[in-house]
C-alpha cells in the first residue's frame, strides 16, 4: 500500500476530522473542573515547593499533561459532544492514564473489543464514530474503518505524526528505519505500519547487537529468532542493514535514542567510510518536546536531596516508566503510583517495579522530617497528583499525633 497517499486521501475525506468541532469553550470548562487542581497551581506558584507539619513536598519543573494528551482527551470531549447520541469508539485507550479512560467509558466511548489478541472491528457499523488515541492508529487500522464509512476523530499527536513523516523519507530512499521502541506499543504498532522495512530496538543492549551484525556478520537465523516480533516481514539483515535511518517511539528516553542513533552513525562511517555516510545513513529528531522536558525536569529532581521520588501514572505509560528509570538510575528509593489508592496506609505502598510486577513495600514512609519529590507522566492530570500529595499530608499529619 501507498500509506503517504492513502493518509492524504484520508485526510480529504468528509468523513475525517483532526481539528475538533468548535466545542473548545465549553470543553475547556469541563476538562478544568474534571482534572486540573488549585494544590497543584498553588505549588507551581510556590517555586514547586510546598511544605506542611514535617512533609515537604518538590515537584519536577515539567510534569503531567503534555500538549498533544491535552489536546487528545479535549477532542474525544469535543466528539461525545458533537455527536451526543452516536455510537462512538475509540480504537486503544485514549491516553495511559486509568481515571481518563475511565471517564471515556462513563461518556459511553467504547474501547474496541480484543478477541485473541486481535481487535474486532465487526462491533463497528457506516456512520459510527471512532476515536483514534493520541498514540495513533495502524494504517491498516485506519484503512479498515474508512472502508466501512466511518466518522473518524484523528487525535494522534503531532510529534507522533512526525515520526511517521521520517519513516515515509526512509522508505521512499530505501533506508530501513532503526525504530527505538517498544514493538507491542500502541505507537510503536502505528509507526512500524507506515514504515516500509524496519527493525525494532528496545534498548542500548540490542542496538549494539544490531551493530556487531552490521560489522562482523552472525548467525542470521539466531538474528531473525531474536526478533521475531520486531521487524518487517521478509526483514533480511545481509541485506536491509546496509542502509539505515533512525526514528523512535516519542516516550523513550531521549539520550538512549541519541546515543543509539551516534552509535549507528559511527558504525556506518566506519564501514563505508565518511564519503558514503549520507548513502548508509539517516536521522532526523523525532524527540517530543514534552517527554524531554518531563525527563530533564526529574533530571533536575534527583539533584534535590528528596528522601524518596513519588511517580504518577499509568502502569502501562511509557513516558512515565522512563521517569521511575532516572530514579533508580541515581539509587533513589521510588514509587510508581497510578491513584491515590495505591498508597494503602504510612507503613504500605502497591506500585510497580521496572520489571512491570506489582509489589507492596512496607515502611516506604521515613520517621519525621521528610522530603518528597513528586512527578508524574504525561497523560497524568494534576487532580490524581493533588489526591496523592494530600494523602501524603494527612498520613504523616496522623503519624505525628500518634
Amino acid at each position: 500500500m501507498d500509506t503517504k497517499a492513502f493518509k492524504r486521501s484520508l485526510q480529504h475525506s468528509d468523513n475525517y476530522n483532526r481539528k475538533g468541532f468548535g466545542h473548545q469553550a465549553e470543553v475547556a470548562t469541563q476538562l478544568q473542573s474534571e482534572f486540573q487542581s488549585n494544590l497543584i497551581q498553588e505549588i507551581r506558584d510556590r517555586n514547586y515547593t510546598i511544605k506542611r507539619g514535617n512533609v515537604t513536598i518538590q515537584l519536577a519543573q515539567a510534569f503531567g499533561f503534555c500538549w498533544g494528551v491535552e489536546r487528545a482527551v479535549a477532542m474525544a470531549y469535543e466528539t461525545r459532544q458533537h455527536f451526543p447520541t452516536e455510537h462512538i469508539w475509540i480504537t486503544n485507550e485514549i491516553i495511559h492514564n486509568p481515571s481518563v479512560n475511565k471517564r471515556m467509558q462513563e461518556m459511553q466511548v467504547q474501547f474496541i473489543p480484543v478477541i485473541d489478541k486481535l481487535k474486532d472491528f465487526s462491533v463497528v457499523n457506516s456512520g459510527d464514530v471512532v476515536i483514534l488515541p493520541a498514540f495513533g492508529a495502524s494504517v491498516q487500522e485506519m484503512q479498515i474503518l474508512h472502508d466501512k464509512g466511518c466518522q473518524i476523530v484523528d487525535t494522534t499527536c503531532p510529534w507522533v505524526s512526525k515520526v511517521w513523516n521520517t519513516v515515509e523519507k526512509h522508505k521512499k530512499g530505501d533506508y530501513t528505519s532503526i525504530i527505538h521502541g517498544k514493538y507491542k506499543h500502541e505507537e510503536t504498532v502505528a509507526t512500524s505500519s507506515f514504515a516500509g522495512k524496519y527493525l525494532i530496538v528496545l534498548n542500548i543492549k540490542e542496538a549494539e547487537y544490531v551493530i556487531n551484525y552490521i560489522l562482523n556478520g552472525g548467525d542470521r537465523e539466531e538474528f531473525l529468532a531474536k526478533f521475531s516480533k520486531a521487524c518487517s516481514a521478509g526483514f533480511d539483515p545481509d541485506q536491509d542493514l546496509q542502509r539505515v535511518g533512525i526514528a523512535n517511539q516519542t516516550t523513550m528516553l531521549k539520550g538512549e535514542t541519541e546515543q543509539i542513533g551516534k552509535m549507528l552513525e559511527h558504525t556506518m562511517m566506519q564501514k563505508y567510510g565518511p564519503t558514503a555516510l549520507n548513502q548508509h545513513f539517516q536521522n532526523f529528531n523525532t524527540i517530543c518536546d514534552a517527554t524531554q522536558e518531563r525527563q530533564d525536569a526529574m533530571l533536575g529532581l534527583v539533584e534535590e536531596n528528596v528522601d524518596l521520588i513519588i511517580v504518577i501514572g499509568g502502569f502501562n505509560s511509557s513516558n512515565t516508566t522512563q521517569l521511575q528509570q532516572i530514579a533508580f538510575d541515581r539509587g533513589i528509593p521510588s514509587y510508581h503510583i497510578d491513584c491515590g489508592e495505591r498508597i494503602q496506609s504510612i507503613n504500605n505502598i502497591e506500585h510497580r517495579q521496572l520489571t512491570g510486577e506489582l509489589v507492596i513495600t512496607e515502611n516506604w514512609l521515613p520517621a519525621g522530617e521528610i522530603k518528597v519529590g513528586v512527578t508524574s507522566g504525561a497523560s497524568t492530570p494534576d487532580k490524581v497528583v493533588e489526591d496523592i500529595i494530600e494523602k501524603i499530608f494527612a498520613l504523616k499529619a496522623i503519624a505525628s499525633v500518634v
